[in-house]
């Protein structure tokens, strides 16, 4: 919104200062701002609220240590954190990008799905929440849409790689990051539709799904949404529901979850960028610059939250956060044909989730085979086998946050290890 104004000041009237609207890096930094001074500032006031509405967490008794202490601790904070997600994105980023709109549809249809969980778990007092089947029908639906429109939109387009000189290259050029294309551009790229996507550690690291029809024969392309989309479903659940197990602990989730933000946000700007893009030898992908703000205001609310949500919390997310978290982290990568960069970045949730599958299919398999069932881990997920093991929760978690910060500069750079 703010964009389109400052935008109309500069061209008609020419104020001064209303031309830094056009950067992306300031309406990030904005973003960023106003995303934690909503959770912050108001974070107290919601806490308050939740309490006196008594919209305090039912907590199972397993045995962990400190589990007793966070019973009735407010939980659903995640509408702050979708608050603080939406407002910024809505004031700073441009909303006739096509990017940004997926990312708010997730954001919004994610956390309804987590606060009818939540609702029905509080006010109905039935620790079930939502029906898995549910769950499971809102993430394909989301997976559909964002499927069905990387794949037919006119706007959703890459740009192939080219030699250029980077003599040629203005510093402006350089740091506007959403500049117009010039006539007398270094880059006359062609854009193409393509379903390609990002292979780390390899050199020519662009694989197309379309190629898994090629046994279609001649004109197997335009079959490729029948791979694309389940695969893009696929990955939207298993980062959501990923992230969902990880809310297990004290900041746990927030935390790791901001910090797999920041390096979404390398991997936007520098794919949204047709210098960074060349330089690194990386697919160019036009108008994805724009997700820096987004992604920006996402930190923000992480970092907000955890203010109030690491050890001893005061407030949870629930599912209406944890969903929106995983969420969100899949449809970018997704967006920024990143996504098989995220066993890599989002390691922590997919250890979490390795933990759940293995755990309970060797219990069934065991049970199976000698009539009782055997277990791997003293309990699942894997940060509750920890807690068994008399690790302080806080220890836990900051140890986490030490494993993904490694893995996330791990995935930084493998835009060079090729």
């Amino acid at each position: 919104m703010l964009y389109t104004l400052f935008e109309f000041l500069d061209q008609n009237y020419d104020i001064p200062g209303t031309g830094v609207f056009q950067y992306i890096s300031f309406r990030a930094g904005m973003a960023l701002i106003l995303s934690l001074f909503i959770t912050m500032i108001s974070g107290g006031k919601i806490i308050a609220l939740l309490k006196r509405k008594q919209v305090g967490e039912t907590i199972r008794d397993l045995g962990l240590q400190g589990q007793n202490d966070k019973k009735g601790t407010p939980t659903m904070g995640g509408l702050m954190m979708i608050a603080a997600i939406v407002i910024p994105t809505l004031l700073f980023a441009k909303l006739n990008n096509v990017y940004i709109i997926l990312m708010i549809i997730a954001t919004l249809w994610l956390g309804f799905i987590g606060f009818m969980d939540d609702y029905i778990k509080v006010f109905r007092k039935d620790k079930q929440g939502l029906h898995g089947k549910f769950k499971i029908l809102g993430q394909v639906v989301l997976g559909i849409l964002v499927g069905v429109t990387m794949f037919f939109h006119e706007g959703i387009v890459i740009r192939e790689k080219t030699e250029v000189p980077l003599e040629f290259i203005s510093t402006n050029e350089i740091l506007e990051l959403d500049a117009p294309p010039r006539l007398d551009s270094p880059f006359p790229l062609e854009s193409v539709k393509s379903t390609k996507t990002t292979i780390p550690f390899f050199k020519d690291n662009e694989f197309d799904y379309a190629v898994l029809l090629s046994f279609l024969g001649e004109g197997y392309e335009k079959w490729a949404f029948l791979v694309f989309i389940p695969i893009v479903i696929l990955i939207i659940a298993a980062v959501s529901n990923g992230a969902n197990i990880t809310d297990g602990l004290d900041g746990l989730a927030t935390g790791t979850s901001a910090i797999i933000g920041v390096t979404l946000g390398v991997l936007a700007y520098v794919s949204g960028n047709v210098v960074f893009a060349n330089y690194l030898n990386i697919m160019f992908i036009p108008n994805t610059g724009e997700l820096v703000v987004f992604i920006a205001a996402f930190v923000g609310a992480c970092i907000g939250f955890l203010w109030y949500n690491t050890y001893p919390a005061q407030v949870f997310m629930g599912d209406t956060g944890s969903l929106s978290l995983g969420g969100i982290i899949a449809v970018f990568a997704i967006v920024i044909r990143k996504e098989l960069l995220i066993p890599i970045l989002c390691g922590i949730f997919f250890v979490e989730s390795l933990s759940v599958i293995i755990q309970v299919t060797w219990f069934k398999i065991t049970k199976k085979r000698f009539g009782a069932g055997r277990r791997i881990f003293l309990m699942a997920p894997l940060h509750h086998h920890f807690q068994m093991k008399n690790m302080h929760e806080a220890k836990i978690v900051q140890r986490f946050f030490i494993v993904g910060i490694i893995l996330a500069v791990f995935s930084v750079i493998t835009l060079k290890l090729r």
